[in-house]
């Protein structure tokens, strides 16, 4: 009640605390507790659980008292982890009364989701062991972190009691079948048998709790008597059951956790089984396990999804970030700024591509060397490893094995040979040419590193083995481009018809997979093999979707004309773009952003292949007509400067405050 008389049992009267001259406090009333000394009234309108005689006694947050919540009150009285309950004798009451008979002073309503928040900050507040923190938010706003028979529910699985816990099953299914929890849990065609069939798994993961149980305490006979008198008789999960049957051979306890992948008896087991349990129940009965630490780590990783220039590893753990700013990163920490320039070169250089590893760059130029580089992976410095000479026609592509023990060079259309290096000795194993009439402009090895598909525009399409023989060959085929997928079966072809075709060299079967109205003059494909990145001549960067078949996006900005321009995934997790461009610039895209988030200037002629480290997210190279080869990274001691802006920013906005 908002308002009660003075002196009446449970008031906020003179007779219910202390006087002032300190006379003795008036005792409360013995016996059962009465409607007085119910909790505070929930939300829906449900009545709060009241503690009958005899019962344990009752948090106003409708959880048992802890180890640290006090003793306990006389009478069945509820107690809030040793705070008197609203309305008992305590300071709380003085505080409300104000005087002697004052009434209560009526709470301004929450709204619905203040009610949520409260019970979020309240669940968290319980899992850090903050009982009698929580027990005091409860009492004050009026609210309830869980339903009474939840809260009995959640006790009697974490004790054991599996039979009460049983029972309380069909009072939890008369909640789950009201009207408000359907339409909580969203799901307003659920039906009496829906919810029977939830019934039914929460009751056989209990009875698979108690079974393995028994047998862990080495109760065969009573866990014989569970299988087959409680979990075969709901014919559910037969297939499951066999397994558990099966436990019954284990010799002894650490075989029975280990076939079960089972924690075993105690705290860790029952809690992983709550958590399973509460997914079948209504948040208006029981929150899901954790929601606040869920809802801030999915809050982190939408705020990170969104920073265009987020290149790192995302860390789950929510102790790596702070909660009290937003998230975001500094353009300077992005691969924006020229950290070296490699100048070897004495010609145009056409092609440039990091080893699988990351620890090596190879770049191919129209001088005929390819040079291979060490990247120092401290400094990420660069420096000369081996040159590789004798391409007459130029280099204009090249292909690491999946090992990166190999290195397969090609030239441009003129040229009919392909060279194929040892890349740890230096020296050429084999330099293949079919036909002088060939054009073997492009390569892919086979993810089995054992194989390799080469081709031109001339109509030639081979699959050979490292020494050069040839294995397979498709007629009538030019080629542009080629790329092997992961299935080791499939091999992606651009040809002159303006199409990416996928060949299947074992049952030499082919399919169209992307059709674009302009020549396709390269292509690569993402790691996951779901996305292919088109460089369309006069068109652009296009990317594709190659399971749904459709064009995904059109990037902006590049200049691409009838030059082969080579672009490339990168970054952490492949969440960026990069391309060459005719009008001297590097042109980096957020995979879902249309518009450039950098454009890198240096180069003074066409940029002709840009590649991004596969295991450094902040180095990428270019290639260029030029003759050089550019080295991207963060900005220089861009560490202290974001570390002194922050501590600006954080002694300032303290200042500010503090004033």
């Amino acid at each position: 009640p908002a308002e009660e008389s003075p002196g009446l049992p449970g008031g906020g009267g003179g007779g219910s605390r202390r006087a002032r001259g300190g006379g003795q406090q008036q005792q409360p009333p013995q016996g059962p507790a009465g409607p007085e000394l119910g909790c505070l009234g929930a939300q829906n309108g449900e009545a709060s659980a009241g503690t009958a005689a005899g019962d344990q006694l009752a948090h106003a947050n409708g959880l048992l008292p802890s180890a640290n919540s006090g003793g306990g009150s006389p009478g069945g009285l509820s107690v809030n982890n040793g705070v008197p309950a609203a309305g008992g004798p305590g300071p709380a009451a003085a505080e409300l009364g104000g005087g002697g008979g004052s009434a209560l002073k009526k709470k301004k309503r929450l709204s619905q989701s203040d009610e949520d928040v409260i019970r979020l900050i309240g669940q968290h507040l319980h899992g850090l062991g903050l009982n009698q923190t929580v027990d005091l938010l409860m009492q004050e706003s009026g609210c309830r972190l869980e339903h009474p028979s939840a809260t009995k529910f959640r006790n009697h699985v974490m004790e054991g009691e599996w039979d009460k816990a049983e029972n309380d099953l069909n009072e939890l299914k008369a909640l789950v079948h009201s009207p408000h929890a359907i339409v909580v849990r969203g799901t307003l065609e659920l039906f009496q048998s829906c919810i029977v069939g939830l019934i039914v798994r929460m009751k056989f993961l209990l009875l698979q709790q108690k079974y393995l149980e028994y047998l862990e305490d080495g109760k065969v006979l009573e866990a014989l008597q569970v299988l087959r008198c409680e979990l075969t008789p709901l014919k559910y999960n037969t297939e499951r059951i066999h397994v558990l049957s099966g436990y019954l051979m284990c010799s002894h306890a650490e075989d029975l956790r280990a076939k079960a992948e089972w924690e075993g008896k105690g705290t860790a087991s029952r809690s992983k089984l709550l958590d399973k349990l509460q997914t079948y129940l209504p948040p208006s009965v029981m929150l899901p396990p954790r929601r606040l630490q869920n809802l801030l780590r999915q809050a982190v990783e939408l705020q990170r999804d969104r920073c265009l220039y987020h290149n790192t590893k995302l860390d789950s753990n929510l102790d790596s970030v702070s909660l009290l700013i937003d998230h975001v990163c500094s353009r300077k920490q992005f691969p924006c700024y020229t950290q070296q320039i490699l100048t070897e070169h004495c010609n145009e250089v056409w092609f440039c591509k990091f080893s699988n590893d990351g620890t090596k760059l190879a770049t191919g130029s129209k001088d005929t060397t390819v040079i291979i580089w060490q990247v120092d992976p401290d400094s990420h410095q660069l420096k000369l490893l081996k040159t590789l000479e004798g391409h007459a026609y130029g280099v204009s592509y090249i292909a690491w094995s999946p090992d990166d023990n190999y290195l397969v060079a090609c030239g441009p259309d003129d040229c009919s040979e392909l060279w194929l290096w040892n890349v740890q000795t230096g020296e050429l194993r084999t330099k293949m040419s079919q036909s002088h009439e060939d054009s073997l402009t492009s390569v892919a090895w086979n993810p089995d590193g054992k194989r390799f598909v080469t081709g031109g525009q001339r109509g030639q399409f081979y699959q050979c083995d490292l020494d050069g023989n040839l294995l397979d060959s498709w007629e009538g085929v030019r080629v542009q481009c080629l790329w092997c997928l992961s299935d080791g079966k499939t091999v992606l072809a651009s040809d002159t018809h303006q199409r990416i075709r996928g060949y299947n060299f074992e049952d030499l079967t082919d399919r169209n997979i992307v059709q674009e109205d302009h020549p396709i003059m390269s292509f690569t494909i993402s790691k996951n093999g779901r996305l292919a990145l088109l460089n369309v001549a006069t068109q652009g960067v296009h990317l594709w979707d190659l399971q749904d078949r459709v064009l995904v996006r059109k990037y902006q900005g590049v200049t691409q004309g009838f030059y082969t321009i080579h672009s490339c995934f990168g970054g952490h997790n492949e969440d960026f773009i990069a391309s060459g461009s005719e009008d001297h610039k590097v042109y980096i895209w957020h995979k879902r952003s249309e518009l450039p988030i950098a454009e890198l200037t240096g180069h003074t002629r066409t940029v002709n292949c840009v590649s991004w480290n596969p295991q450094i997210p902040s180095m990428m190279a270019s290639a260029s007509d030029d003759g050089t080869v550019r080295i991207w990274g963060p900005a220089p001691f861009v560490d202290n400067q974001d570390i002194e802006g922050k501590n600006h920013w954080f002694y300032s906005c303290f200042f500010v405050s503090f004033l």
